[in-house]
Parts: structure tokens; C-alpha cells; sequence
């Protein structure tokens, strides 16, 4: 499992695993703890983590904003919970990246 945050230095998006107490910031080098870091999402695999951080940058540069609000990441979560209920029925629907997108999207 990983955890998708935001660095507080920076704000660059990044994920970590899940039981890591910290993690390094791969754009300004800070060090992120887990433990203080706003969680936007908890993915069950990396290249999922990668390609909604890809979205969430798409998203919020197209909002021109720098952040989501408390709400939006709800969400998010919400939206994402459901679409692991449909990709546990539907498993060939789990590597559909284009739902995702619509998740960020919505």
C-alpha cells in the first residue's frame, strides 16, 4: 500500500510506502514525515500512485490552483473507494487508467 502526499516544502506531490515513518522529497530533498503529511490517498500499488499524482498536477494546473480542499479530497477517496469495488468485480476494469482520470476529473 502506498500514501499519496504533498511535501510541505515544496508542495510537489510524491508517495510513500505505507509503514515508511518518512520520506524524501524527490524534487527539493526535504524530509517528508509521513506522520504530519496531509494524505490525499492510500493506492494499493505504486504506478496506480504515479498516474493519480499525474492527474491531480493535470487537475489542479488546469484549476489554477495549488491545492485540493478538504472536500475534494474526500472525494476523491470516495470515488476511489468505489471504483476498487467495481475493479473486485470487474477485474479486467482495475487496469483501465482512463477511470481514474475520471475520478480527478469529477
Amino acid at each position: 500500500m502506498y500514501l499519496i502526499l504533498k511535501c510541505p516544502g515544496c508542495s510537489t506531490f510524491t508517495y510513500v510506502d505505507k509503514y515508511s515513518p518518512q520520506r524524501l522529497c524527490p524534487q527539493c530533498g526535504e524530509i517528508i514525515d509521513v506522520a504530519d503529511a496531509t494524505i490525499y490517498l492510500e493506492v494499493a500499488d505504486y504506478r496506480l500512485a504515479e498516474s493519480i499524482i499525474a492527474e491531480l498536477k493535470k487537475y489542479l494546473t488546469a484549476q489554477k490552483r495549488k491545492d485540493l480542499t478538504e472536500e475534494e479530497r474526500e472525494q476523491i477517496r470516495k470515488e476511489y473507494a468505489e471504483w476498487m469495488k467495481q475493479a473486485l468485480i470487474n477485474p479486467e476494469k482495475a487496469n483501465d487508467s482512463n477511470d481514474m482520470s475520471k475520478i480527478i476529473e469529477s
